[in-house]
């Protein structure tokens, strides 16, 4: 005679979603995932190597990485093989991406149908409509985006050479007159250079609501009137007088362990913690935010509708947001980016792993970074880098 907890696992064990699971793990076994990622961090391109080792491991899921300068290469490529009717068998099966390239996929019928739900980690996370995990810079992801990682906009900074760096995006017109070329930006071309400018949007613009819908002529020009005001005031007293500017993040925080600067950013709170580490920075420098809080959003893997090995992808999207995997990922000695996780969801032995992980006096607490703002609608940081570029780089 079966006791009730037997009668109740064979029930949930019966169940499509658990049923079809074991059918996506049996139909992963032996694929190789190709997860296009940027490849620019040494640190997360050795996270992503840990990922593949794991899932082949456990479940026979080989990983490879194909390392990308910028994602639109990934989507470009997707969408060149729809165009040319290769609908089954495309060459990308796992996507890190986010915002206007979500957008993008989304609107051109780019993605696999709805999976996120299916995954048994999603248990973990907080898929309310409003939750982060269901929006990509205003855009809902419909489950067709899978939480993997926490980004925040921060500025690092060197202490030994700065006491009281700008409180504001206002204030970096004083500062900036009175330390001439000691600051600058990656170039707006790159998504850390466009996160500079809408974090500044953000602040300066009369109506942030405006912020969260398409964009549209009449709202751009109201809300932008006060950015361009406030660039052309900082432009001459940045580095090399507003000439030049550092390919990417890595690039400025070079300048920034060089001495040529003394402030850069970064979309990940941990990242100067682990540059000292790696000794790429003084152990000096320091993490802060805008008084008045700065963007994030979290950052997502796609399955490209035409994927070759889509049950293997979502075996990968899956282990992403294992409790385990997901504070290996925030362990600052590993990769230090912050959980997608719900923590109320979490077991007290999960809680426990998390708050057992190393601290460091340039990685600050989850609490120390502010409120989060909302990214404006894709659309915006579309316009906004190509006026930019219009204005300033012509």
């Amino acid at each position: 005679m079966k006791t009730p907890f037997a009668i109740t696992l064979a029930l949930l064990l019966a169940t499509p979603a658990f049923a079809d699971w074991d059918d996506t793990l049996a139909a992963a076994r032996g694929q190789t995932v190709y997860w296009n990622a940027w490849g620019g961090d040494a640190r997360t391109n050795a996270f992503i190597d840990w990922v593949g080792t794991h899932t082949e491991e456990r479940y026979g899921v080989k990983v490879e990485q194909v390392k990308l300068t910028d994602t639109a290469e990934a989507v470009t490529r997707v969408l060149s093989e729809k165009s040319a009717g290769r609908m089954t068998d495309g060459t990308v099966d796992l996507l890190w991406v986010n915002g206007p390239n979500f957008l993008a996929m989304k609107t051109q019928g780019l993605l696999h149908p709805p999976f996120v739900a299916d995954l048994p980690n999603a248990r973990y996370l907080d898929l309310g409509p409003d939750s982060p995990a269901s929006v990509d810079f205003t855009v809902p992801t419909e489950g067709m985006e899978s939480p993997w990682r926490l980004a925040k906009f921060v500025f690092t900074y060197d202490s030994a050479r700065i006491d009281t760096p700008p409180a504001t995006m206002a204030d970096f017109v004083e500062w900036t007159a009175a330390n001439p070329g000691r600051m600058t930006h990656p170039d707006p071309s790159n998504f850390m250079g466009a996160t500079f400018l809408k974090q500044a949007l953000i602040e300066l613009a009369p109506d942030m609501a405006a912020l969260q819908s398409e964009v549209n002529d009449d709202a751009y020009e109201a809300a932008t009137a006060p950015l361009w005001a406030w660039y052309d005031a900082i432009k001459p007293n940045l580095w090399r007088g507003g000439e030049t500017f550092p390919e990417n993040e890595s690039v400025q925080q070079q300048l920034l362990n060089d001495g040529e600067v003394d402030i850069a950013m970064s979309f990940d709170p941990a990242s100067a913690a682990s540059a000292i580490m790696q000794g790429l920075l003084p152990e000096t420098v320091r993490v802060y935010t805008p008084e008045a809080g700065s963007i994030g959003n979290i950052s997502f893997v796609a399955i490209p509708f035409n994927a070759a090995h889509s049950e293997g992808a979502q075996v990968v999207a899956n282990f992403l947001i294992d409790p385990e995997t997901q504070a290996h990922m925030q362990n600052i000695d590993v990769l230090g980016s912050f959980s997608v996780l719900d923590p109320a969801k979490l077991d007290a032995a999960a809680q426990a792993r998390f708050e057992a992980l190393p601290s460091n006096p340039a990685l600050p607490e989850l609490a120390d970074l502010g409120p989060t703002l909302l990214e404006p609608h894709a659309s915006w940081m579309t316009k906004l880098t190509q006026d930019w570029t219009r204005r300033y780089a012509q």
